[in-house]
């Protein structure tokens, strides 16, 4: 959030230097931007209009033109621009007059999957019918497709600005590095502004959710110890117990197993006894049978006895190996919990010097805000009396611009009246020249017309001014005649020495197309007998072709059907082979179809084989693939086709696609394909 801040806030500060210094604004702009005697109140068209980001290059390329217009109120303030950028010589500037301002007639009808140029600015309400005025007919596209259905009175923008197509034009290409960033700087100052206060606030509220969060994990750091330790604790006492219980129960089992075995060795001992003296009396062996009895009664009782403690003894032990497993478990435990301790103790002494840091910081940034404020409140206080002086400083300065303007306006009449001097004196001297030019002109006409009268007449004009007349003809005939005879002088034209030269030339230039044209006549002949004859050769290849295909077609066409079946190939116009049509004619045994559709799908598909078969006979190929060729056909005509197949084989190798048990029963090799996965093909047995 800090970064995301700072970001906005550098570029606020950036934007805002370059609307006070009037980066990219021409020079008269500029002019009227810091004059005092033009109202600053007009804005210029770029910082009224604020564009969406992802369509700013797109409407900045048709705004271009009037970026740097002013927008005013009436014509009064226009007038009062311009007549300050005359008197001091800064350029033009354009304006908008929203007072004469008016919308478009008709409003043009909106290309489908585009967006109106108006739905992706913001305007004051004030300036929006100049918005519409200027952007109105205007459309932004995604792609290239909306220029295809655009009307005529429709602009339509690319989303990046890389083409604008207008009524009769288009024009784009590249876009540059710079577009769209001189549009909307004014709006996008307030927008960053706002992002700013709203930036302000998402890192206040993040700074006192990580001042809870902290406060909150100490609490649980601390929580967590105790609880740990305390379940720790629980765990071991408990498994002591356990332990001390199992102990006791194994020593148990152990007596009684320590019993039972003295009590078998007596047994045996007396068993022993009875045996040796067998030989006694046999009442005394009565009773030691009646006695031996007993004993074996016993011994099974006490064998069963031995059995049960021997189950309950391996069932002690296989606890035993539990508990001895859980303690191995609950010892790792403890370790994990004692490190884990180790760690949180690690962290808490990190925390808490992080926190005395913190502390040391705030109080320093507090001191800091303290200086500050102090800094703040002195240069306050210098402000206002530079802003006092400003003002004083401000009213001379305006005082001596007031003198100034006034003695440049005095000036400025002083030069006005100099310039119309220097114009009626270059004017003098302009017809003075021309005089002069004339003078010369008729004094050269007056030699040229004495030396062609002493050329062409032998006669001197000097020596005849001052003769009198010896002819009768007025002045007014001999004008007339005069006149007659420079005409048809004139119709002579004027005499090329030549002449003669360009007719050689020209002589030699016909010569040479002559030969030329009779060159291209021969070569035209020639060419055209090379065409009768390439035509009559393909005409020839092309009959004998078709004748071959037709023997073959009607031989397989025969051999798919029967003997009796008629099958034919027709040239529409045997005159013109280049342009003919052929008919294929297909007649089973029993039909007469007028057309192919009233064939059955078998008789269709053989036909067609037959007629691709005519074709494969005359240039036949190494390899031939056919793909369910046989899907359309019943078994009668599976094994004509399969034979056929057989009998073409001999010559080219042929690989069938097929589902049909009687045609793979005839091929030489099967592969089975399958799809056990989608779209994953598998070769199977």
């Amino acid at each position: 959030a800090n970064r995301v801040l700072d970001s906005k806030r550098n570029e606020h500060d950036l934007l805002k230097s370059l609307m006070d210094s009037m980066e990219g604004y021409p020079e008269s702009v500029k002019f009227l931007h810091n004059n005092r005697e033009w109202s600053h109140t007009s804005p210029v068209l770029s910082d009224i209009i604020y564009v969406k980001e992802e369509y700013r290059a797109a409407v900045e390329n048709v705004l271009e033109p009037y970026l740097n217009f002013y927008v005013v109120n009436t014509l009064a303030e226009g007038l009062q621009a311009v007549h300050l950028l005359d008197r001091n010589k800064k350029g033009k500037a354009n304006f908008f007059l929203l007072e004469q301002l008016a919308l478009r007639d008709e409003p043009a009808i909106q290309p489908p999957n585009t967006v109106s140029a108006m739905e992706v600015i913001e305007v004051d309400e004030k300036y929006r019918t100049l918005a519409l005025y200027l952007l109105g007919n205007v459309f932004i596209a995604e792609n290239e497709d909306a220029l295809q259905n655009a009307s005529s009175t429709a602009v339509v923008l690319e989303k990046t600005g890389k083409y604008v197509k207008g009524r009769y034009t288009l024009s784009g290409g590249s876009v540059g590095l710079f577009e769209g960033k001189k549009i909307g700087r004014a709006k996008n100052l307030e927008k960053l502004a706002e992002d700013i206060q709203n930036q302000e606030s998402v890192v206040n509220l993040l700074k006192l959710e990580i001042q809870q969060k902290q406060q909150e994990i100490v609490d649980y750091k601390d929580q967590l110890k105790d609880q740990a330790i305390r379940f720790t604790q629980e765990d071991i006492s408990r498994l002591t117990n356990l332990v001390f219980a199992l102990q006791n129960k194994v020593e148990n089992l152990l007596a009684s197993q320590t019993v039972s075995e003295h009590r078998l060795q007596e047994t045996q001992i007396i068993l022993e006894e009875t045996i040796a003296s067998v030989d006694g009396t046999r009442q005394e062996w009565m009773k030691w049978v009646a006695l031996l009895n007993d004993l074996r009664d016993k011994l099974q009782a006490a064998e069963a006895e031995y059995k049960s403690v021997e189950d309950e003894y391996n069932r002690a032990q296989a606890s035993y190996n539990e508990f001895n497993l859980m303690v191995t478990r609950q010892n790792a435990r403890i370790v994990g919990l004692s490190q884990e301790l180790e760690f949180k103790r690690n962290q808490l002494n990190d925390l808490k010097s992080q926190m005395e840091t913190n502390a040391t910081q705030l109080k320093q940034t507090n001191e800091q805000i303290a200086e500050s404020d102090e800094a703040l409140r002195k240069a306050e206080e210098g402000l206002v009396e530079l802003m006092r002086k400003k003002e004083e400083d401000e009213k001379v300065l305006n005082e001596a611009d007031q003198a100034y303007y006034n003695i440049r306006n005095k000036l400025s009449e002083k030069e006005s009246e100099l310039r119309l001097k220097v114009k009626e004196k270059e004017m003098i001297d302009q017809l003075l020249g021309a005089i002069k030019d004339e003078l010369s002109e008729l004094r050269l006409h007056l030699a040229g017309m004495k030396e062609r009268m002493y050329v062409e007449f032998k006669i001197n004009l000097d020596d005849i001014l001052d003769q009198p007349r010896t002819g009768d003809l007025p002045t007014e005939e001999l004008q007339e005649k005069c006149d007659r005879m420079k005409k048809r002088l004139e119709n002579l034209g004027e005499v090329n020495p030549t002449a003669i030269e360009a007719f050689q030339e020209m002589k030699k230039r016909y010569e040479f197309i002559l030969e030329q044209k009779n060159d291209l006549v021969t070569a035209k002949d020639s060419l055209l007998q090379t065409i009768q004859e390439v035509e009559a050769t393909a005409n020839q290849q092309f009959l004998d072709t078709f004748n071959k295909v037709r023997e073959n077609f009607q031989k397989v066409f025969k051999a798919l059907f029967t003997e009796d079946d008629m099958a034919d190939m027709v040239l529409e116009n045997p005159e013109n082979l280049a342009e003919t049509s052929i008919d294929i004619v297909a007649k089973p045994k029993g039909k007469r179809p007028s057309s192919i559709t009233q064939l059955s799908g078998g008789e269709k598909t053989l036909t067609a084989t037959a007629l691709l078969f005519a074709i494969y006979l005359i240039k036949p190929a190494p390899f031939c693939i056919l793909d369910e060729v046989d899907a359309p056909l019943d078994d009668a005509n599976v094994g004509k086709f399969t034979n056929m197949i057989r009998k073409f084989s001999e010559e080219s190798q042929f690989i069938i696609v097929t589902h049909n048990k009687m045609t793979m029963s005839s091929v030489d090799v099967i592969y089975g394909v399958t799809m056990q996965e989608p779209g994953v093909s598998k070769l199977v047995p």
